[in-house]
């Protein structure tokens, strides 16, 4: 899968966060049996950044963790070409490094989870219903621990 991944401020860019990231969204569509030409686009920025396009997209006026943008969804008669485009992730990087600590966890785990939950979305997977939320919770811990990312809590101490 091409996964093109880009930063909101150049001080975010980490090249092993983007090793993580390239790993577990190419693990995603192995078990996901999505296409090898599919391109997954992903933006690491602030929490400023994404609510302005929480704001703009979904009508909603506070920060979140992550966004998805399927860029297919809903459409028939799509070319080849663009049925490989899957679409957008937005993570932000402020809301990922405040979760690792509630969740005690790593940052970077934190990060993997937010792509693989985005990417995720962009396939259809939702989690307003119960039974979708077990769908995709499932689908998320079978790539993350594919990955080896099984949730270790850290000690704070």
């Amino acid at each position: 899968m091409d996964i093109t991944i880009s930063y909101d401020k150049e001080t975010f860019k980490n090249k092993e966060l983007e090793d993580l990231i390239h790993l577990v969204l190419n693990k995603g569509a192995e078990l996901q049996q999505v296409s090898e030409n599919a391109e997954i686009s992903v933006l690491i920025c602030d929490a400023t950044l994404i609510q302005e396009l929480n704001c703009q997209y979904r009508h909603i006026d506070a920060p979140t963790d992550v966004l998805s943008f399927a860029l297919n969804e809903g459409m028939a008669g799509v070319t080849l070409e663009e049925e490989n485009m899957l679409g957008d992730i937005v993570i932000n990087i402020d809301r990922a490094i405040e979760q690792a600590k509630e969740y005690r966890h790593s940052k970077e785990r934190e990060m993997a989870y937010l792509a693989v939950h985005g990417f995720l979305h962009i396939l259809g997977y939702d989690h307003y219903e119960l039974e979708e939320k077990k769908a995709m919770r499932q689908a998320e811990e079978a790539i993350l621990s594919a990955c080896g990312l099984q949730r270790i809590i850290i000690n704070e101490n």
